[in-house]
């Protein structure tokens, strides 16, 4: 399958920008695909460059399937460390249990912070290795039935397996190779987007 493409807002400002994009890892262009459309919503979001974008990466490292997001989180920490705060890392996660917690502190030391949620989710058999993105709250734990707050203004979201039976067993057996190219797809739109658009500010 081939990435979807977004409307480019530097050559048509007069029409809204997708709100979703879907990319397989697979894909040559996913990395610039997503890094794109990451810079287009920073820019529609943060249109002044006053914002902190935050980066919020949910998970566990003590689930495979589930470590998507510590393993974003830790991808960043070293590739760019100083690109923007960074929540949820293999060393120190943000899951169910600290999840308020780690909200509550990003809101009480990042005047106006801008959110981008990763996390990881099951789904249909044929989207898995794919990575969501664009504007919105994530809602972390559905994918193992637990109700948690809505998290970020734009997200990511990674299918890292099938969905819909023995969810937790299903995340302790996905296979940590692809999880690890997702994580990297996702670092390095994260960086690329970034850059581009702080170039507007």
């Amino acid at each position: 399958m081939f990435s979807q493409k977004f409307i480019n807002i530097n050559t048509a400002p007069v029409t809204p920008i997708r709100q979703e994009l879907r990319v397989f890892i697979d894909d040559r262009h996913a990395v610039q695909d997503l890094a794109e459309m990451l810079a287009a919503l920073l820019r529609e979001l943060n249109p002044h460059g006053r914002r902190q974008p935050v980066l919020l990466a949910v998970g566990t490292d003590r689930s495979t399937g589930d470590s998507l997001g510590p393993l974003v989180g830790t991808r960043i920490k070293e590739l760019a460390p100083d690109l923007l705060p960074v929540y949820g890392t293999l060393d120190q996660p943000v899951h169910a249990v600290n999840l308020e917690e780690k909200v509550q502190e990003i809101r009480d030391n990042i005047p106006y912070p801008l959110i981008i949620a990763v996390d990881a989710c099951l789904g249909q058999l044929q989207n898995v290795g794919s990575v969501n993105m664009g504007r919105g709250s994530l809602q972390p734990g559905t994918g193992v039935n637990k109700v948690l707050p809505s998290v970020g203004e734009i997200f990511f979201s990674g299918v890292v397996n099938i969905g819909g039976y023995l969810e937790y067993l299903v995340l302790q057996n996905t296979r940590l190779s692809q999880v690890m190219k997702m994580a990297d797809c996702i670092a390095q739109a994260l960086i690329t987007g970034s850059m581009l658009a702080r170039k507007d500010y």
